[in-house]
């Protein structure tokens, strides 16, 4: 069977979205796609090193969830599929592969490369390549804002944090404990479970007692959702409603996008675990498509009015692959720089 699993309906009609938000979501998702496919082919051609994980197929988790948070106020804790959360997130696409090819002028100064992306200036907390690492750090992050805003009474004190994780993160301990910190303390914080379906090699049918994650959001007395995570509409429409619960100070939420990464787990992964009747199914639900037709089918815009979005990004692109191979390698003499805080 290809869909063990029934997908959540979203009604579009419900959707309410202009073509100025529709256009911004369009142009995310194609910049996270075109960056990984540019991704692919830089490591392929030994430009990159290391593991890459890559994101296509899952940007509607990202765009849907990020767009509808502050990009550049709130908090965004990511995973070793880092690229495109930095991106929505704001980051510059110069930046990102910058890091990518090791330079100095990245994100992350060289020292983090594709798996250990951060930002501060853009809230990005961070890549973890440890599987659920991230979880309590998110936590974290979100407990800083909760007691300055209710001990230090700083007003401007209402971000949300949005912890994203894969589905094999569930069935790791500092989840769970995590959920239920987070719970107690009603903390302004966002688990997003992208459920591809497979941790790295393991289906996720085969490895959790309860497939459905995001019902064991009901154990810690919170608000839990499944939404389409293939559908930016529907992602975007159960983060705003996410994010409007965090800054009321109502709590947090777990929810659970069911998506699909188009590429093996990583560029070094031949992806022969799964089937073609799986990876097909899937393809036909590609989410930037699938927003492109919605688009044009509302009369929000016309194929020309995309495909202008799509030579702009690929632009940026080119311009950020010029930048990273013409960036400086980080100076040996620093070598043990930023291991720890510095004074500004």
């Amino acid at each position: 069977m290809v869909q063990e699993r029934t997908i959540p309906k979203f009604n579009t009609a419900n959707a309410k979205i202009t073509k100025e938000e529709g256009l911004l979501l369009y142009e995310d998702m194609t910049l996270g796609r075109f960056f990984e496919d540019k991704c692919a082919e830089m490591y392929y051609r030994g430009k990159m090193f290391g593991f890459v994980h890559l994101y296509n197929g899952q940007e509607a988790v990202s765009t849907g969830v990020i767009q509808a948070m502050r990009p550049g106020e709130d908090f965004v804790s990511s995973t070793y599929r880092d690229h495109v959360h930095a991106l929505s997130a704001g980051v510059p696409a110069r930046e990102v592969m910058a890091e990518l090819f090791g330079k100095a002028t990245g994100c992350s100064k060289g020292r983090g490369g594709s798996m250990h992306m951060f930002s501060a200036e853009h809230g990005l907390l961070g890549g973890y390549a440890f599987v659920a690492e991230g979880i309590p750090v998110a936590a974290g992050a979100a407990f800083q804002s909760k007691y300055r805003r209710e001990v230090l009474k700083d007003p401007n004190a209402d971000q949300v944090t949005a912890c994203f994780f894969g589905d094999g993160a569930a069935n790791n301990g500092q989840f769970f404990e995590t959920l239920n910190m987070a719970a107690l303390w009603k903390l302004p914080i966002i688990f997003v479970v992208e459920n591809n379906k497979w941790a790295i090699g393991m289906s996720h049918e085969r490895a959790t007692s309860d497939p459905e994650i995001y019902k064991k959001a009901s154990v810690f007395n919170m608000v839990g959702v499944e939404v389409d995570g293939m559908d930016v509409l529907a992602v975007r429409a159960v983060a705003q409603e996410a994010v409007a619960r965090a800054r009321a100070g109502e709590g947090p939420t777990l929810i659970e996008a069911l998506t699909y990464r188009f590429r093996g787990h990583s560029l070094a992964d031949p992806d022969e675990m799964r089937s073609k009747a799986e990876k097909e199914f899937w393809f036909s639900r590609d989410p930037i498509k699938k927003l492109g037709a919605y688009l044009i089918e509302q009369n929000l815009a016309d194929e020309a009015e995309l495909k202008a979005i799509e030579r702009k990004i690929t632009d940026v692109i080119e311009d950020a692959v010029k930048f990273a191979e013409s960036s400086p390698e980080p100076d040996p003499s620093e070598l043990y720089r930023f291991v720890f805080a510095e004074d500004e």
